[in-house]
């Protein structure tokens, strides 16, 4: 099965914003707001796990600048930027992609969860996060 995104740059028909070896910004087919984007890896890497860590700083860069030039350009105040990776996550399209959403004062939407997740951990999550970044097991490969 194809992937959309890696559809939409082989086959040049996305609405660009940036296109770049590395990375790439086009607009979504439903934005949420005006100038919405959505900022990709270039090649295909399925979600945050799997995108080797190069190819995520350049990735993130262009969000900063996609998010600078929402505020330039279309006098945004703000912006949100959103992501999901793996199952569980609501990730819609397995292709990582950051959403840059420009927001301005009152602009009657919310990104923001309304609620909690109902998961529950066994122990303290934070200390089990520390152990695993100290140990260097968090790495997905």
């Amino acid at each position: 099965m194809d992937c959309i995104f890696c559809a939409l740059i082989r086959e040049d028909t996305a609405g660009w914003v940036a296109r770049g070896p590395v990375a790439c910004a086009f607009t979504p087919l439903n934005p949420l707001a005006p100038g919405h984007t959505l900022v990709v890896p270039t090649l295909h890497f399925a979600d945050v796990f799997e995108t080797p860590p190069e190819v995520l700083a350049a990735v993130t860069a262009l969000v900063q600048h996609v998010a600078g030039a929402a505020r330039s350009a279309l006098n945004a105040s703000g912006v949100n930027i959103l992501s999901a990776s793996g199952p569980g996550s609501e990730q819609s399209v397995p292709h990582l992609h950051f959403h840059v959403v420009p927001r301005w004062v009152d602009d009657g939407i919310s990104t923001w969860p309304s609620g909690s997740s109902a998961h529950h951990i066994t122990g303290d999550p934070r200390a089990r996060l520390a152990g695993a970044l100290a140990s260097g097991r968090h790495h997905s490969h």
